[in-house]
């Protein structure tokens, strides 16, 4: 049977498919229509913006590091230029680094050291640009990166300035070192508001005044706007606005006078600093042994910080500044004065003095066995009578001590303008009662008086008292920065303009404790050291106990580890009518003051005042002085006369 075909009813299927489809059309074209018009018209603002930052970058300029000198122009802390491998994790890939890194380990060299701390750095700041994985490339790596540099996105070449020691190890605990800007430190910046001043830096001070002046050093980041292409390269540059350059820092450091001490100690381990009694200027801070501090600039390696820190000589210990010693007999010019002004022993009183002190059934023991003889106030000092300040400290009491001996800077903050600071002990009875909640007992106050017992100060406050004494009772506050230059306009101010207090003592009382230590370079304890010397100087030897010797047990330094022995102390002042330096030094387990601590200061004394090399000594060891020294007019000094009496602080 044959089927014939309804052409009208197949007409109207067409039809209706085809208003279906024209509908269907339409309303397509009219969500895209609309779509259209809600991102050109009412989303235009939005998008606008978000593709001209595609287009265009903002791009922080860091600034340039203030620079450090001496007080002679010396360069301790300059900026250098060199270029940088960089890479982008993000725009790479995590999952491609190592292939990336493999790739520009065919151009250039990249060690295993290079990779550890580049994934270090990666995983420390990873909302980073870029991250450093070899720094300061030589020309020819610069060439050949430049020329293959296409076939690896995400692989920069940069120019950045780099933090350089020129003198390395010399002056280290005083500049301190820079280092990469670590989660710490951002959290640092954070609770202080000024992670901004930090757009586009990767370093911070860490310690020194590299970090105290950090401030000041850093400076303040521009500005670059930018034109970048699709694949993140910089096409042209649109707007800059520059940084703002660090302060430079011209220190009170006399860099070749600290680079003699540091040669004198020649391998042994001790601390040293020497003050401008009338300024408060540190002249030299020397902690022996030290370190590079160029090692930590782009990252120290994990051995290498490991075997600075397991050193057992602790070069990364600033000792004049952390390290505390008991004081030895350097105290007892600071304890005659005690006895003037408390009224415990005027000037002719006397006593004699067998070689021992006894209290109770304990012998207090004097370094000469047979004793001095008849002994009064001057001779103690100059002899060095432990006998005598024994039973001084005994009749003064431990607390009559403290009272008069705080304001000198015993035990207390010196305020130095560097980090870390620690303050040392000077006992009491409430001291120890609040440290180890027992009572004071009496036998403990006679070593107390020859600065043994719990007495423990820094070599930055021994040499801050031998100052204030050098300088009449006038305290002038330490400090290792002079002044403070300013970049752009070279105007210079001063860190410490006046004297911080002055202590109440008596001309004859202080005139006859000065006497006393000349007489110790003449007639006493360091004779022989000062015998030739071509000006007077005033000084006081001191000998500190490491470990403790049983009753009836002789010190032997024979059968003693080296370790265990007697460190060797000096302090003293010259010109002794004049003075213009101040000095305390110890030489660890040296021995005798008059050893090891008295010819060291001596060396440097003859230096600073004559000039004179130690015999041997090369002739260009020293740092250069600059033809023309770049520095700007700073004050001399500060006079007395503009002292204001801190009655709180005084002492009567």
């Amino acid at each position: 049977m044959v089927e014939v075909r309804n052409t009208q009813r197949e007409l109207r299927r067409l039809r209706v498919r085809l208003v279906v489809a024209m509908l269907l059309v339409v309303v397509c074209f009219g969500l895209l229509l609309a779509r259209f018009s809600w991102l050109q018209v009412h989303r235009y603002e939005a998008f606008h913006a978000q593709a001209e930052d595609n287009r265009i970058a903002l791009v922080p300029v860091p600034p340039s590091r203030g620079l450090i000198y001496d007080r002679n122009g010396v360069l301790l802390a300059e900026n250098v230029s060199a270029y940088t491998l960089e890479l982008s994790p993000k725009r790479i890939g995590y999952a491609k680094l190592d292939e990336t890194i493999d790739a520009l380990a065919e151009i250039v060299e990249i060690t295993p050291l290079e990779r550890r701390r580049f994934r270090r750095l990666a995983a420390e700041a990873r909302t980073a640009d870029s991250v450093p994985i070899k720094v300061r490339l030589t020309d020819e790596e610069v060439a050949r990166l430049a020329v293959l540099r296409f076939r690896h996105p995400g692989v920069e070449i940069r120019a950045r300035l780099f933090r350089n020691y020129p003198l390395g190890q010399s002056a280290v605990h005083v500049l301190g070192y820079i280092g990469r800007i670590s989660p710490d430190d951002k959290r640092r910046f954070d609770e202080r508001e000024i992670g901004s001043r930090y757009a586009g830096s990767t370093h911070t001070g860490k310690i020194g005044v590299e970090l105290s002046y950090e401030e000041q050093l850093h400076g303040r980041p521009g500005a670059e706007e930018v034109e970048v292409s699709a694949g993140g390269r910089v096409v042209r540059s649109l707007s800059h606005t520059p940084p703002v350059p660090g302060s430079n820092l011209i220190l009170s450091i006399d860099i070749r006078l600290q680079k003699l001490a540091e040669d004198l100690y020649g391998g042994r381990r001790g601390a040293l600093v020497a003050i401008e009694p009338k300024t408060g200027d540190v002249l030299a801070m020397v902690s022996a042994p030290a370190f590079d501090p160029n090692l930590f600039i782009d990252g120290i390696d994990t051995q290498t910080w490991r075997g600075l820190n397991e050193d057992p000589d602790t070069p990364m210990l600033n000792r004049p500044l952390r390290g505390t010693y008991p004081p030895g007999s350097t105290y007892k010019p600071f304890m005659a004065l005690a006895a003037l002004s408390t009224g415990a022993r005027s000037p002719g009183d006397t006593i004699s003095d067998p070689g021992y002190f006894m209290l109770g059934k304990h012998r207090f023991r004097d370094s000469r066995p047979g004793g001095h003889g008849t002994v009064d106030l001057r001779k103690s000092i100059v002899v060095s009578s432990d006998t005598y300040y024994y039973k001084l400290a005994y009749e003064m009491g431990v607390d009559r001590i403290h009272e008069f001996m705080a304001p000198w800077g015993f035990g207390q903050l010196t305020g130095i303008d560097l980090p870390h600071e620690t303050a040392g002990i000077l006992p009491s009875t409430e001291w120890k009662m609040r440290r180890y909640k027992r009572r004071w007992i009496p036998g403990e106050t006679p070593s107390v008086g020859i600065g043994q017992g719990y007495n423990a100060f820094t070599i930055l406050q021994l040499a801050h008292a031998t100052a204030t004494l050098a300088n009449d009772g006038i305290v002038m506050k330490p400090h290792v920065v002079r002044t403070i230059e300013d970049p752009n306009t070279r105007q210079q101010r001063l860190t410490v303009s006046e004297p911080t207090r002055r202590i109440r003592l008596r001309e004859d009382h202080l005139a006859l404790v000065k006497s006393a230590m000349v007489d110790v370079n003449r007639f006493g304890t360091s004779r022989r050291v000062f015998a030739d010397a071509d000006y007077v100087t005033a000084g006081k030897t001191g000998t500190s106990q490491v470990i403790g010797i049983r009753q009836n047990e002789r010190y032997d330094a024979k059968r003693i580890a080296e370790r265990h022995r007697d460190h060797s102390l000096y302090i003293a002042f010259a010109p002794a009518e004049k003075p213009t330096i101040a000095v305390a030094a110890i030489v660890e387990n040296g021995g005798f003051g008059a050893q090891a601590a008295a010819p060291l200061v001596r060396a440097l004394l003859d230096y600073h005042l004559t000039g004179k090399l130690p015999e041997g000594y090369p002739d260009n060891a020293l740092p250069t002085l600059p033809d023309e020294p770049d520095l700007r007019d700073v004050p001399e000094s500060i006079e007395p006369e503009t002292v204001e009496t801190a009655a709180e602080s005084d002492t009567q």
